[in-house]
């Protein structure tokens, strides 16, 4: 296997280390609903993105899969990603439904029964999620259904947060050419996406566009404009339109009442509201609280 060698560019950069740490919450929730002693994998890097770079491990005992790279076609997992479809074997070491390119890292790690599920979003695999046993017996149809519903979790993740980049994108530019009603369209969509969520931080980010979309969408500059309210603020004034009071929000987001007041605080001081219904009318008008 050779390293990883290169990405093309900072915003491929930063999709793979998002995809990285999807796979790492993937492949915790595969081990504890399997029992699987070891789980890896990671997300395709490289010219074409052909390969996949196995940085997220979870219960190995050496760094043997740490960093390598496994080309399409070759091993399980480049089988898996040649074929789209998941790959096990029952015995790594003598399996004969695959190359066998990668036996010395397998067998330093001490694997033999491995499974590897690709993560294909919009016909385009953009990671693998492996687990193995040290032991040469079947998986069993349990622990793959296991696996390829967490390959699935990855996938649906990925098309909320690269449809949601997209329509950020198509926002921003929709309000440098002044089209204030495609601007309300995408901060409604985004809006929307947010509430599919269930990752509290993602979600904050998908409200943080919505707010600077808002703030887009007050019109063309006239004068100093408010500067647009952060993720946290976004997501207080959400919870307060839903009527809760401060101490309700504090023990829904994890934080002491008088820090919800500060961000109620600096939210109604952006949006020039005096009260916080007020803030929360500014907010809906806006379109950033539904």
């Amino acid at each position: 296997m050779a390293g990883h060698t290169g990405v093309r560019g900072a915003g491929r950069d930063a999709e793979w280390a998002a995809d990285a740490a999807e796979i790492r919450a993937a492949l915790l929730r595969l081990r504890r609903a399997t029992g699987l002693p070891v789980a890896f994998g990671g997300p395709l890097v490289g010219a074409g993105a052909t390969r996949v770079r196995i940085g997220e491990l979870s219960g190995t005992a050496t760094a043997a899969l740490d960093g390598l790279a496994v080309s399409a076609g070759n091993g399980l997992g480049g089988k898996a990603i040649t074929l789209t479809r998941p790959c096990t074997v029952t015995d790594y070491r003598v399996a004969r439904s695959i190359s066998h390119e990668y036996d010395t890292p397998v067998a330093a790690e001490g694997l033999r029964s491995v499974l590897a599920v690709p993560v294909v979003v919009r016909r385009r695999v953009r990671a693998v999620l492996y687990g193995a046993l040290r032991a040469p017996q079947p998986l069993g149809d349990r622990t793959l259904r296991a696996a390829v519903e967490a390959a699935r979790d990855v996938e649906q993740t990925l098309v909320v947060r690269d449809e949601a980049r997209a329509l950020a994108a198509a926002g921003g530019e929709a309000a440098r050419a002044g089209s204030w009603q495609e601007v309300r369209d995408t901060g409604a969509h985004l809006r929307g996406l947010a509430d599919r969520l269930t990752d509290p931080a993602l979600r904050a980010e998908l409200l943080g566009v919505c707010a600077r979309l808002a703030a887009a969408d007050a019109g063309p500059p006239r004068g100093a404009q408010a500067p647009p309210l952060t993720p946290r603020e976004v997501e207080v004034l959400v919870i307060v339109a839903e009527g809760a009071t401060n101490a309700a929000v504090a023990s829904r987001l994890g934080l002491r009442p008088e820090t919800v007041k500060a961000y109620l605080r600096a939210a109604m001081r952006k949006l020039g509201a005096r009260t916080r219904g007020e803030a929360v009318a500014v907010a809906r008008r806006a379109g950033v609280v539904a």
